[in-house]
């Protein structure tokens, strides 16, 4: 994997953990029972959207950790996963 590769895997890491992580911890304008005239009540409250991709950077890290450990030192790829996976055929 070149770094290229890395930075683009990281990308897509993060942004599947941004939509993950997103609705942890949030609170609507219904639940605090301040609702801003105009807005949708479902809104949230504050969002703290800062400090919210500040430990999705951090939580994509670790999982892509956790990737690159699988690729380069367990050596398991797209490749592998016929080994892992075997395929089982009915002879007729």
């Amino acid at each position: 994997m070149t770094i290229g590769t890395g930075i683009a895997i990281y990308f897509l890491i993060w942004w599947l953990t941004l939509f993950i992580t997103l609705p942890f911890k949030m609170t609507s304008q219904i639940e605090d029972g301040v609702v801003v005239e105009g807005s949708d009540p479902a809104a949230p409250t504050n969002p703290m959207m800062g400090k919210r991709m500040l430990w999705n950077t951090v939580f994509a890290g670790v999982v892509f950790f956790i990737f690159w450990f699988v690729v380069y030192y367990l050596g398991i790829g797209l490749d592998s996963i016929p080994e892992i996976i075997p395929i089982r055929r009915i002879d007729s």
